[in-house]
């Protein structure tokens, strides 16, 4: 305990003072990767504060990715921590399966380029102006047509340019979320909502996924019991399953929606694809009562560094969502939404969109056929029809974590299934995502996971990562 010893100033808000000092013995590996922090009321005895104050500073360093928890178990400094991935993203040898950005290969330079330019000769200063509304009005006429294609038929009234999907799923939070509001998620689910939720101070309840889409069973005996005020699907290639809903359970969820009186937020990153999917419709284009709240983010389509999104919103929820909006930026910046009207309009969107979607099938069917035929037979692969993700299940009993470690070192970097839950009870699972990586990539890194996994079980087995007072998850 004596490395936890610090002195407090009076003067000055405690519980920072000590988050502070955990986070930079975190950083300086003082505190070891996975080794396991003091109890907190142990540790609020130790340097004289109440238990809430430790409380407090735990669950702050787990907002910021520090440390994570496992019920039961404790609290754990995370291998996740920034220091770890900046030196990750430097090993050029390391085949990157963690990353879920598009390869910049693909971005459409010299088009956007053009586009940016007439931006600023057709709008001039003006371009620089806060906009105080929704969006440009150009804009969301253009994206009017575009998700009419996706049969969404919407008004420009109804849409909300953002500052990428992000910033969608907390404007809507901050709207209609308040303190102990219950919110439905699937499980697993993406990490991003999750920490939004908890921030609004939400109570989340996790209904599993099924090969098919979220368990509607589960899902309908949950709902005699709780009003949630809302419920966080990806139906299409979710992420990180890459599970897709089949058209009976997305018009399933709307009808119950109605009969239970609650709002879907839809996530969607990559509908625009097909893949092999029979129904990559939007659940919000079978949305009849108003119900579903949509988000569009370009950032996997696109390029990410834009940060422009939109959130197609009721016109109930219009007045709330628009401040939310309002007080966290004002306005997604002007020249990147007329640099986006005008790249949609001028340099054939359709055209773009179709490239993109034969070189993420080739890869999907790509990754698909490889890890049937390298890791097939010793790992559970979750079923799906298409997407960028992949996930995995070790044998029971093995840990993700310990796996991120290990392969790690054999030169593949994935995610731990421990992003992706809650109250995560038995960490197996890891996601691979292989929107940046090339084919050869791709084959190189199932290649290295297939000739060290049975070194990692049987390392595993005789407890390399269990010893002392550390428990490695």
């Amino acid at each position: 305990m004596e490395k936890y010893k610090l002195t407090l100033d009076d003067n000055n808000s405690k519980y920072i003072q000590i988050y502070n000092y955990i986070k930079q013995l975190i950083v300086e590996n003082k505190i070891e990767e996975h080794e396991k922090l003091p109890p907190i009321r142990k540790f609020a005895d130790f340097i004289g504060v109440n238990n809430a104050t430790i409380v407090k500073v735990y669950e702050l360093l787990e907002k910021e990715g520090y440390v994570y928890k496992i019920i039961g178990s404790g609290t754990f400094a995370s291998s996740l921590n920034i220091k770890k991935k900046s030196e990750i993203k430097l090993n050029k040898d390391v085949v990157h399966f963690e990353s879920g950005n598009p390869s910049s290969d693909l971005f459409p330079l010299n088009n956007f380029k053009q586009a940016i330019n007439m931006a600023l000769e057709e709008d001039g200063a003006s371009i620089f102006e806060y906009d105080e509304g929704n969006g440009s009005e150009e804009l969301r006429e253009e994206l009017c047509s575009y998700l009419k294609n996706k049969k969404i038929h919407t008004r420009k009234e109804n849409i909300q340019i953002i500052s990428g999907a992000q910033q969608g799923i907390d404007i809507v939070c901050k709207g209609l979320i308040n303190y102990s509001d219950v919110v439905f998620v699937e499980e697993p689910t993406y990490n991003g909502a999750l920490e939004v939720f908890k921030g609004r101070g939400a109570k989340i309840i996790s209904i599993p996924m099924l090969d098919d889409g979220i368990d509607i069973g589960i899902l309908k005996l949950k709902l005699e019991k709780i009003k949630p005020k809302m419920i966080y699907v990806m139906p299409n290639f979710q992420n990180p399953t890459g599970i897709s809903y089949s058209t009976y359970k997305k018009k399933k969820l709307i009808e119950l929606s109605e009969q239970y009186d609650f709002y879907i937020l839809e996530d969607d990153f990559i509908s625009d694809f097909t893949f092999d999917s029979k129904d990559n419709r939007p659940l919000k284009s079978y949305d009849k009562n108003n119900r579903v709240i949509y988000i569009k983010s370009f950032s996997k389509i696109l390029m990410p560094g834009l940060r422009i999104g939109i959130v197609d919103i009721p016109m109930e929820l219009q007045a709330k969502i628009l401040w939310a909006k309002y007080s966290s930026d004002i306005s997604t910046p002007g020249l990147i939404q007329k640099s986006m009207y005008y790249y949609m309009k001028c340099f054939n969107w359709e055209e773009y969109l179709k490239s993109i979607d034969e070189i993420y099938t080739k890869k999907y069917r790509h990754t698909k056929v490889l890890l049937e035929e390298k890791l097939g037979d010793k790992l559970k692969i979750r079923d799906s029809v298409g997407g960028l993700n992949f996930f995995i299940e070790l044998p029971r009993g093995c840990s993700s974590q310990s796996f991120y470690n290990f392969i790690l070192e054999k030169g593949v970097c994935i995610t731990p299934g421990t992003c992706f839950f809650d109250n995560i009870m038995d960490d197996r699972f890891f996601r691979i995502n292989i929107a940046n990586t090339n084919m050869e990539d791709i084959k190189r890194g199932i290649t290295i996971i297939e000739n060290n996994l049975e070194e990692f079980i049987t390392t595993y087995e005789n407890g390399k990562y269990i010893r002392s007072n550390k428990i490695f998850y």
